[in-house]
């Protein structure tokens, strides 16, 4: 017997009113993102630090992140991480007795042991696309620190992003080459040369090790334009 979908005119069984259901979900969406833009909107300029949520309190990378997260708050960014352990801690650990605000994303995820203790601004999300259409949204910066699959996917969405057009272009910043050599290397001898990408897209990201480079990396990007967007930009970060 053949067996197909049945088409659309066709009538559908809806479990406990399931349309309804996802309208008012839709209205929670909109609610969500009306919330931590108001929250949000004055913390820029503001850099996003993405990292692992399994590294421990006493490893190198907690420290560089710490070191990184007080650099870049010193120098007047507000700094935002996922809110969660590991290296989003130290990011906000750092800030926090910086200068300018630590900024926690928070989502809650079966491997995370919920928000950290240095956020001075924390916004919980339902959704996980809208916590990071908030990360790109108001960051100018990207520095991605070792991590897993959540830093690999928020480091390929700030690629895809920037490389179509679909937000501005800002400084990508591997930080710890060893780690990164691999993903990098892999990425100019397989992508590069199958052409699936263009061998100038690899000059969206950069590697670099020290925290007091990093900092001047930033500002050396926007030395020339500033930090404030033009209104053609703001319309372009209007429509991630």
């Amino acid at each position: 017997m053949t067996r197909k979908l049945p088409s659309m005119s066709e009538p559908q069984l809806l479990i406990g009113d399931t349309a309804s259901h996802e309208a008012w979900h839709a209205f929670g969406i909109i609610a969500e993102f009306v919330e931590a833009t108001e929250r949000l909107k004055k913390i820029t300029p503001a850099v996003s630090i993405f990292g692992s949520a399994r590294t421990p309190v006493d490893h190198p990378y907690y420290q560089l992140t710490e070191k990184v997260g007080r650099l870049l708050s010193d120098a007047g960014f507000s700094v935002l991480s996922g809110g969660g352990p590991g290296i989003m801690e130290a990011a906000n650990k750092g800030a926090f007795a910086g200068q300018a605000p630590s900024v926690g994303l928070n989502i809650e995820l079966p491997m995370e042991q919920g928000g950290n203790d240095y956020q001075d601004i924390s916004i919980s999300f339902q959704h996980f696309f809208m916590r990071k259409v908030m990360f790109v949204k108001y960051a100018i910066a990207y520095v991605v620190m070792p991590g897993g699959f959540g830093t690999l996917d928020e480091l390929m969405e700030a690629i895809t992003l920037v490389q179509t057009g679909k937000s501005l272009k800002i400084p990508i910043i591997l930080v710890h080459g060893p780690f990164w050599k691999g993903l990098v290397d892999w990425l100019k001898t397989t992508l590069v040369d199958e052409k699936m990408i263009s061998p100038e897209d690899m000059d969206l990201i950069q590697i670099i090790d020290e925290p007091e480079a990093i900092v001047e990396a930033i500002f050396k990007h926007y030395e020339t334009r500033g930090f404030r967007l033009s209104p053609a930009e703001e319309q372009i970060q209007l429509y991630l």
